[in-house]
């Protein structure tokens, strides 16, 4: 049975590539939506600060992570780069922000962790943008 091959398939690993980035991209993306409605709301910024950069600023950063990043990371674009600012931002809410809490405040922030680590350790796969750009080119986006 198929289920117990120990060979690697790359074309139904390039297919879990791709749901996994669009399922994780468009969840976080949900997220990203509400801190950019939140920046975008007139008014002081209420906002966590864990690292020292303003609120404003850590919300910009958080916006642009969640938003612009999973929206590239859906499409399979730069996804090794994409995946860092993601990587980063799960690492200070593990990290800092419920750092502690507890495992239970963070156990989505590290799910999120370990899969955008994996997307950085694997790429894209084959059902992305990053595989419509000349070999030349490939090797500044990775994958």
């Amino acid at each position: 049975m198929w289920i117990f091959k120990s060979t690697i398939d790359k074309s139904l690993n390039s297919f879990g590539l791709l749901l996994l980035r669009i399922v994780v991209g468009g969840l976080m993306l949900t997220h990203g939506i509400m801190k950019y409605k939140l920046l975008m709301e007139p008014g002081p910024i209420k906002f966590a600060d864990p690292i020292g950069l303003g609120e404003n600023n850590t919300l910009v950063i958080a916006v642009i992570a969640e938003l612009l990043c999973s929206a590239l990371l859906i499409i399979g674009f730069a996804t090794r780069l994409v995946v860092l600012p993601l990587i980063a931002t799960m690492a200070v809410a593990v990290f800092i922000v419920h750092g502690h809490e507890g495992l239970e405040a963070q156990e989505l922030a590290i799910l999120y962790l370990l899969i955008y680590v994996f997307l950085l350790v694997t790429g894209s796969g084959k059902y992305s943008v990053d595989r419509l750009i000349p070999r030349k080119k490939r090797y500044i986006f990775g994958s």
